[in-house]
């Protein structure tokens, strides 16, 4: 663990060397001040991010599609528009963005808005491939800016809750973590090709992806049932769920990933899918003792842990089982037990020590403001996403995957690379 704390840390601080040391933001902005922000993405998910920085100075909008970006400016009509992310980031009075666009173009977006020491807050998961989310993380610290991953329930009392209980030591150490989410992508999407909307700009919707004739599917609402923008169930809610165990158990980089699924197909994303994670021995976040292997299998689309099936447990949503020496913990986004019940009668629950969240856009707008930290920043939702995104790979590659995370790839299978790194059409980089 210390070997490969210390090649990551290396690299690191030679990538920042590479480029001539750290930065600053733009503009130093004093806490009674209001932020200016441009907001890149303003329909569906885009709009309550929009909605939820509201308060601040909204200068600028930017969407590919028109009907959505006239609905914004009727709401914002003092904010200029914009069709292309990079016409908007020209401009000289912006001190952070807001990005909920598909996956496939919040690396570039994201990357282009740290080169510019702006501050970032983007939608989950931070990016498409794995080799985007090092890069944006290693941006994001060079700039010294605050950033903030879409992760909104990690804002809610009820994973505090959770994290407490799991680091105060109420069901022992915890050695295996079930999570799952129901929700079904991959079935049934409508491949027919059609017309562009008029409404809409392909070209740049496509971004940095090789053009491919438009189907109906791709927006604005089933783009994550290809493989080209989204990663279907898990790219959705990995980083929602798996976020509860990294966060409780300190989990950074992965050791090992296998995966299960329905026969690859080369376009669309599976309906289900069950994966496998083997983390590495750690130190505790709170320090003095260290804290053993962790393995976490993920489930989806209608595949749940087998303690559901043995009637071990009550009905429940989507969520997270961590199981440890003493009993296990059940949670989902908003409750949580202790399990077996007869067991926790009389326990006495630590005293709160994670304060409450001013919210979680608050929370960036603060440290945009501040400086002061952010739960979800980058380094810690780089390694999430990195996490989440290699169940895809490995199934997609067919092979048990073992993880070298100082040098980026699969030290078992070459051919995963294909899927870990970004490979883009000319004139897009990061």
């Amino acid at each position: 663990m210390k070997r490969r704390q210390f090649l990551r840390n290396s690299a690191l601080g030679l990538a920042v060397l590479a480029t001539g040391g750290c930065h600053t933001p733009r503009r130093r902005i004093s806490a009674n001040e209001r932020l200016n922000l441009g907001i890149i993405g303003t329909g569906n998910r885009a709009l309550a991010n929009l909605r939820g920085v509201a308060g601040e100075n909204i200068v600028a909008l930017c969407d590919v599609d028109s009907k959505y970006l006239g609905a914004a400016a009727s709401e914002f009509p003092g904010a200029a528009t914009y069709r292309d992310f990079r016409r908007l980031l020209d401009r000289g009075d912006l001190d952070a963005v807001v990005i909920s666009t598909p996956d496939h173009t919040h690396a570039v977006t994201a990357a282009a808005a740290l080169d510019q020491r702006l501050h970032v807050y983007c939608e989950k998961p931070l990016t498409h491939t794995v080799s985007e989310a090092r890069i944006l993380s290693e941006k994001a610290r060079r700039a010294r800016v605050a950033t903030q991953l879409g992760t909104q329930i990690h804002a809610d009392g009820n994973y505090r809750r959770v994290v407490e209980l799991i680091r105060s030591g109420a069901i022992g150490l915890v050695s295996e973590v079930h999570v799952w989410a129901g929700t079904v992508y991959g079935r049934d999407q409508d491949a027919t090709l059609a017309p562009v909307p008029d409404s809409l700009d392909y070209d740049l919707w496509l971004g940095p992806v090789p053009h491919r004739p438009f189907r109906n599917s791709y927006h604005p609402s089933w783009w994550r049932n290809w493989w080209a923008f989204g990663g279907g169930t898990l790219a959705d809610f990995g980083c929602h769920h798996m976020d509860l165990a990294h966060w409780a158990l300190n989990l950074h980089h992965v050791d090992r990933v296998e995966a299960e699924g329905p026969p690859v197909d080369p376009e669309t994303v599976p309906p289900w899918l069950v994966v496998r994670y083997e983390y590495p021995g750690r130190e505790h976040p709170d320090g003095g003792r260290s804290l053993p292997p962790v393995s976490l299998t993920w489930y989806q689309g209608g595949r749940r842990p087998p303690h559901f099936s043995g009637g071990i447990l009550p009905e429940w949503g989507d969520g997270n089982l961590f199981v440890g020496e003493k009993g296990m913990l059940l949670a989902g986004y908003d409750s949580h037990a202790l399990l077996p019940e007869e067991n926790f009668r009389d326990f006495q629950r630590p005293e709160p020590t994670i304060p409450d969240s001013i919210g979680h856009h608050q929370e960036w707008i603060r440290a945009c403001k501040t400086g002061a930290a952010t739960t979800c920043n980058f380094d810690y939702s780089g390694a999430l996403t990195e996490s989440v995104l290699l169940g895809n790979v490995a199934y997609r590659t067919g092979r048990d995957l073992e993880w070298d995370a100082a040098k980026l790839r699969a030290a078992n299978a070459p051919e995963a690379d294909r899927y870990i790194r970004h490979h883009y059409r000319d004139g897009w980089r990061l």
